[in-house]
């Protein structure tokens, strides 16, 4: 006790009175402090938006530059994190993080997020209300390239650490933060590398946390936000169809062309999509959803044993709804003839699959085969890659996330879910009992079109949201409860 205490207690009026004051400033200072705390997280994003760490088409067309100027950037703005964690460099430009916990028989997690970003088209710079590696902070928002895709994740998981490492937390499970510099191009040198890496050492993980889905908000028929965890992501499937003709010159036409008889079976594949699937992964996503509707839809989809032909009619009738339970098939290139006057001699598409976990690359080409229903279409694999494997939505370590959720986003829904799309956790799964794909970000429906798109942009509100849900699932998951 020090000798201002002793003092203090002895005489108990001016002590009280001194008490009232202290509290009194320090009902002033405290949101001060939060707000300065706040603003230097939304900086913070804000700078990690300025420096353009593209992932361009072509690698030729490379830059590796900014990847090194960004690992610099991290290591400033959270040095804390930097001088407890161990950091590797993996494929010179992707960063993996130890954090070592006590107890070595616990499964490690590891929380990941990448580097690289999308170029922008450059004809769509005009259509910018602020440009898009300006990391421009104004009415509410963070804009430019990244903020949702993927630099405000990789940015809360570091400030969820950090805040755990100033308060001198100590994991007992081992921390592992993964963040890959090539996800927008599959990651098969950055994921892949800090995967094998891992591999090699024998790790075996508790589970992965990733992007992927995220926090519904504002969804037609639910009343409150849903949080929505992907545990599963679409397979890959580039199928190229090629149909050969005698060419020659325009004036003597044959009956059919290179380029009709590919029409045909373009026609043919589109009409005859593949079957939904409204059991398995589709059946749980749909009962989360059913169970938080209100209305004819809601109970629709509680009911689906009496409204099965009217649900996937409903479902079909969007194409993010359908695209939750069936294979898609997507034309997205055609190739054929070169001058007017010229009958070329063959003709080719090339059609993307987006495969749901319950069909296959193999069932997906037998699929198109007949649909096409013609063996004089050659049909050719580009790129096959199957669907991952569905992670459990039970069990220990789901509930440690859905117990975060609501910890730090209020009493929610939450409930499994299929990323349509592709994310890193399809390397980072081959070492996970589960894998899930999963920000705590609140997202409305009008939000998804930015991703990628003109505009990108994060809410500061909900980013401030994010490093305290890292937080809580790296205590929860890794702290001296989870022994």
């Amino acid at each position: 006790m020090t000798r201002r205490a002793r003092s203090h207690r002895a005489r108990r009026p001016a002590a009280g009175r001194t008490a009232l004051g202290l509290a009194a400033v320090l009902a002033l200072l405290a949101p001060a402090s939060a707000r300065a705390a706040d603003d230097g997280a939304v900086e913070r994003l804000a700078a990690a938006v300025r420096i353009p760490t593209i992932s361009p088409q072509s690698p030729e067309d490379f830059d590796g530059a900014p990847f090194l100027a960004f690992h610099d950037f991290l290591a400033r703005a959270y040095p804390c994190a930097h001088g407890t964690l161990e950091r590797e460099t993996v494929a010179d430009y992707s960063l993996l993080y130890t954090w070592r916990g006590a107890d070595a028989s616990l499964e490690p997690v590891l929380l990941t997020a990448h580097i690289d970003v999308v170029p922008v088209i450059e004809e769509s710079l005009g259509r910018w209300t602020h440009p898009p590696f300006d990391g421009v902070v104004a009415d509410g928002y963070v804009w430019g390239r990244g903020t949702l895709d993927d630099k405000a994740g990789l940015l809360a998981v570091l400030e969820g650490v950090e805040s755990l490492c100033a308060a001198g937390f100590a994991p007992a499970r081992t921390v592992y933060l993964a963040f890959g510099h090539d996800e927008e191009l599959g990651g098969n040198a950055g994921a892949a590398g800090i995967t094998d890496l891992l591999a090699s050492r024998g790790v075996a993980l508790w589970f992965s946390l990733d992007e992927g889905m995220a926090i519904l908000d504002g969804a037609a028929g639910i009343e409150q936000p849903m949080a929505l965890v992907g545990v599963a992501e679409k397979g890959f499937l580039t199928l190229e169809m090629t149909a050969r003709a005698r060419g020659g010159h325009s004036s003597l036409p044959p009956r059919e062309s290179a380029i009709g008889a590919l029409a045909r079976a373009i026609e043919r594949i589109e009409s005859n999509p593949l079957p939904a699937h409204t059991g398995g992964l589709s059946g749980r996503v749909l009962d989360t959803y059913g169970e938080a509707m209100s209305g004819a839809t809601g109970f629709a989809l509680r009911h689906r044993w009496l409204f099965g032909p009217f649900v996937r009619s409903g479902l079909d009738a969007r194409p993010e709804s359908s695209a939750m339970i069936r294979t898609t098939t997507a034309v997205t290139v055609v190739r054929g003839g070169v001058k007017s006057n010229v009958l070329p001699s063959s003709a080719t598409a090339l059609v993307n699959f987006r495969i749901h976990p319950e069909d296959t690359v193999e069932s997906v080409v037998e699929h198109a085969r007949r649909a096409i229903d013609d063996p004089e279409i050659e049909l050719r694999v580009v790129e096959g890659r199957e669907a991952s494997a569905v992670s459990p939505s039970e069990g220990p370590a789901w509930d440690a996330l859905v117990a975060t959720v609501r910890e730090t986003h209020g009493d929610l829904p939450v409930g499994p879910a299929l990323v349509l799309g592709g994310t890193d956790s399809k390397h980072y799964g081959r070492i996970a009992s589960a894998a899930y794909r999963f920000a705590p970000l609140r997202m409305r429906s009008e939000d998804t079109s930015r991703l990628h798109g003109i505009d990108e942009r994060i809410a500061v509100d909900a980013y401030l949201e994010m490093p305290p849900f890292y937080a809580a699932l790296v205590r929860r998951a890794a702290g001296a409860e989870a022994r």
